[in-house]
């Protein structure tokens, strides 16, 4: 199932580029997301969602490789661990590198990191060639849009909807503190 379908890959990479704004369905709602390495686009997020810096953010990937320069580095088997997790909706509390940016990790030492085995999310970040932030899509404290219609009425023009289906989770994704069994989120 291709994110892009009605938007051609390189058009939607541009789009994130240039800071723009996504919403795209993940394993239980749809999600807002956008390129991580953006501090603008980060903060427009932020925005919309009316949600503090302080509190950091999740980033989703389809592989290691996209998230290795914001993390500290793993082993192969922390590795296989982190992508058979992520087929499990877990997001782990990783060590964040120093150079890994304040605007996504927030007031922490650690970035919230989601290998998602979701198939719009997956190939969304393989069309795109990069991990994304993915956070709710919906104002802090309200519930989480559900659908095309539902991203496009609370947000408008502002961002880019992408259609397809979510995952079966009725819950958001647990979080898990790295290297132990620490839950954050169930």
């Amino acid at each position: 199932m291709s994110p892009a379908r009605h938007i051609s890959s390189r058009s939607l990479a541009a789009h994130l580029k240039r800071g723009g704004v996504i919403a795209y369905p993940t394993e239980s709602c749809y999600g807002l997301g956008c390129d991580p390495r953006n501090r603008r686009a980060v903060r427009r997020i932020l925005k919309l969602k009316q949600r503090p810096q302080k509190k950091g953010l999740i980033l989703v990937a389809s592989h290691y490789h996209q998230v290795a320069s914001f993390i500290q580095p793993l082993t192969a088997a922390e590795q296989s661990r982190l992508q058979q997790d992520g087929a499990q909706a877990v997001t782990y509390l990783m060590p964040a590198r120093p150079s890994c940016p304040r605007w996504l990790r927030g007031e922490h030492a650690t970035l919230a990191v989601r290998l998602t085995a979701h198939p719009f999310a997956r190939q969304l970040c393989r069309s795109v060639g990069s991990a994304l932030v993915s956070t709710s899509a919906n104002r802090s404290g309200m519930r989480a849009a559900k659908t095309y219609a539902e991203c496009r009425r609370m947000f408008g023009d502002r961002v880019r909807v992408l259609r397809g289906r979510l995952g079966k989770r009725k819950r958001p994704s647990t979080i898990r503190a790295w290297g132990g069994d620490r839950i954050v989120r169930q």
